[in-house]
């Protein structure tokens, strides 16, 4: 049996999810449509999804064809949970891009076919609601040509538009061969000869959906169900089947983890390559981990079930891995899957409610963290408080409830600020030597800090010889290095730099006469991970960093006469337009704004257009702050800032 991994996804409300309640029943998986509304979906399976009628969090359903089975995975829509998204898009073999026919091309629509034809994932689409008061056929085919790809070929045509009536009557479109004979040179040639069969066509076409060259347009219905079987007679014939040897070398990916009903971890892994079976003892995350899976399931006939192994092509659910993570090898990593995340850019305070203890709220957070690897949490001991990082406000919202419903823990949270980063200026060095002046530390360790491209990270260098002292030292220093920076001059995280060691020197192995090892004459990993703070810290203060801010690129389109509205409102909130355009009656615009003031822009942009603008961000680069204050951010650690308090924290004395 050939198995084909399917992604659905869409903007936020364009019926994503019901069409999986239509794909679901049609192929006699549930006997009944659930309704998203009514909160009955089969995929939908957390309270809060049920209540807000969204998708948070990926689920996978599995159901049979003629000759494939499908594992069906439903997607979030709303951009918040992007992240989630794309975790789900490196394990999948094809893909169904849901449009409605009411709202047409929709933000969220542009970047999911942007990753999607990124990574080249061969995608089908479904102009979804023809039923719906508004639909358009040829005016969304236009918008999509236009801000999707031209590479879309029409399977046929929507009749009766806006009315129950509604459906799709099959035929492919004339400009088919237009678009097939672009990517096919002997297609184009049998086309001017005019020899052109319609075999011919069909298998160009399905050999250049695999290959994500183009995309069969479908119209339909999934309250309805119009249009439904045609999209599945294309799920089966035109996109791609998993590969992967189930006899060769384990190769697999998670993109999913949950707590089970003990507490127990439970990964979603996708199999590339290779057979896992229960009680197999298997190398994970960076391949220094190990663990022994205690149980397997597969899914099946819209659940899943135990079975004894996951094979080669199949998703599976996982226990026994302890310390799992999401984006996880198992075995060796695969190199189909790839991560293209935008960091949060946002950052809030948790402030919990009565009787919500600080142990326990930290607990759920870094449960959370667990299932979304993206949301920071960062735990201030001084202030006895936590704050995690976000996408934007509708995650925050999402969190809240997740907490109370599924924790019992109430909590509300300070106003969002801005997730920035601290850059060096300059090159700057320091250094402390072993027994000399006011170091405490049996320990030699001398830095410099460079600057280094922007979006470079963290390069750490050495300038002394490897064999100039044990290698757990060194490995010491880059580690304490590697955590130090996460707190600047300014409290933010620093990066876009290079740390070179340039000073190294510790205190040999030593003992008294008769007696074991003294560590108060001998150098201990302690040493240096306490001396390092202290000289990364100077180096950074001669180098001198800059506080950045995160700005997202933003597309704007309006109608025309709204322009004039909209420009003073942008200035207001820092936004830079670097392009405006007039087509007709719509204006459009592209720039940068801040992070920090997205979502008062998406909130006021209905008023300023008369709930006809459309607004699309992301996250685009870090910019110097130049305007106000420059933001600081509380510091966590013991303040090597302040020589004096951190020695006493550290040592319990201020010096040598």
């Amino acid at each position: 049996m050939h198995l084909l991994n399917l992604g659905i996804l869409a903007h936020v409300d364009a019926g994503k999810t019901s069409l999986t309640e239509r794909l679901l029943h049609s192929v006699g998986v549930i006997d009944e449509v659930g309704s998203v509304d009514a909160g009955s979906t089969t995929t939908d399976t957390l309270a809060l999804e049920r209540q807000r009628g969204i998708t948070i969090k990926s689920a996978v359903v599995s159901f049979p064809l003629d000759g494939v089975t499908v594992n069906l995975i439903d997607t979030p829509g709303h951009p918040d949970f992007i992240a989630e998204v794309e975790r789900v898009l490196g394990v999948l073999d094809g893909a169904v891009l849901v449009v409605s026919a009411v709202e047409g091309v929709q933000a969220q629509t542009r970047v999911l076919m942007r990753t999607l034809r990124r990574l080249r994932i061969p995608t089908l689409v479904f102009v979804n609601k023809i039923d719906r008061r508004g639909a358009r056929d040829e005016d969304v085919l236009r918008a999509m040509a236009r801000r999707l790809t031209p590479a879309l070929v029409p399977m046929g045509a929507a009749a009766g538009l806006g009315t129950r009536a509604a459906r799709f009557v099959p035929g492919l479109a004339q400009t088919a061969l237009d678009v097939l004979a672009e990517h096919d040179d002997d297609l184009l040639a049998a086309y001017v000869e005019d020899t052109v069969s319609h075999d011919r066509l069909r298998a160009a076409l399905t050999a250049q959906t695999r290959r994500a060259l183009v995309h069969p347009v479908y119209f339909g219905s999934a309250i309805t169900g119009a249009g439904v079987p045609e999209l599945i007679t294309g799920i089966e014939r035109l996109l791609p089947t998993a590969a992967g040897d189930p006899g060769g070398p384990l190769s697999g990916t998670v993109f999913k983890v949950e707590r089970g009903p003990a507490g127990e971890k439970v990964a979603y892994a996708r199999i590339f390559s290779g057979t896992l079976r229960t009680r197999d003892r298997i190398p994970f995350g960076d391949g220094h981990e190990e663990g022994k899976v205690t149980a397997v399931s597969v899914f099946d006939h819209g659940t899943d079930v135990r079975e004894e192994s996951v094979g080669a092509g199949r998703i599976g659910k996982v226990w026994g891995l302890g310390g799992i993570r999401i984006g996880d090898a198992l075995g060796a990593p695969a190199s189909a899957y790839e991560h293209h995340f935008a960091p949060p850019t946002l950052e809030t305070v948790v402030v919990p409610g009565p009787g919500v203890g600080r142990r326990s709220l930290h607990v759920a957070l870094t449960q959370l963290a667990e299932q979304d690897p993206l949301i920071d949490v960062r735990h201030d001991e001084v202030r006895q408080e936590t704050s995690v990082s976000l996408y934007g406000e509708v995650q925050k919202e999402v969190i809240q409830a997740t907490l109370a419903d599924e924790y019992g823990l109430h909590v509300t949270f300070r106003e969002t600020s801005p997730l920035c980063i601290e850059r060096p200026v300059g090159s700057g060095a320091a250094v402390e030597f072993n027994n000399k002046d006011a170091n405490p530390f049996l320990a030699t360790v001398g830095l410099r800090v460079d600057p280094a491209p922007a979006g470079s990270s963290v390069d750490f260098r050495l300038e002394v010889e490897l064999g100039s002292m044990p290698y757990a030292f060194f490995k010491a220093v880059e580690d304490t290095v590697r955590e130090a920076l996460g707190q600047g001059l300014h409290g933010w995280r620093v990066t876009d730099c290079t740390v070179t060691m340039t000073h190294s020197g510790y205190s040999p192995r030593q003992s008294h006469a008769h007696q074991g090892f003294d560590k108060s004459m001998s150098s201990t990993g302690y040493d240096f991970r306490g001396l390092t703070p202290l000289v990364l810290i100077e180096a950074l203060r001669r180098a001198g960093t800059r506080v950045h801010e995160p700005r997202h690129r933003f597309r704007l389109e309006a109608p025309a006469d709204t322009l004039g509205a909209l420009l003073p409102v942008l200035a207001r909130l820092d936004a830079v337009p670097r392009t405006t355009q007039t087509h007709d009656v719509l204006c459009l615009l592209e720039g940068t704004v801040p992070a920090a003031h997205v979502h008062e822009l998406e909130q006021r942009l209905p008023g300023l257009t008369r709930g006809e603008g459309e607004l699309e961000s992301a996250f685009d680069h870090y910019a110097p702050v130049t305007r106000g204050t420059v933001p600081e951010r509380p510091r966590t650690d013991h303040n090597p800032l302040n020589r004096k308090e951190y020695l006493l924290n550290v040592t319990n004395r201020v010096g040598g």
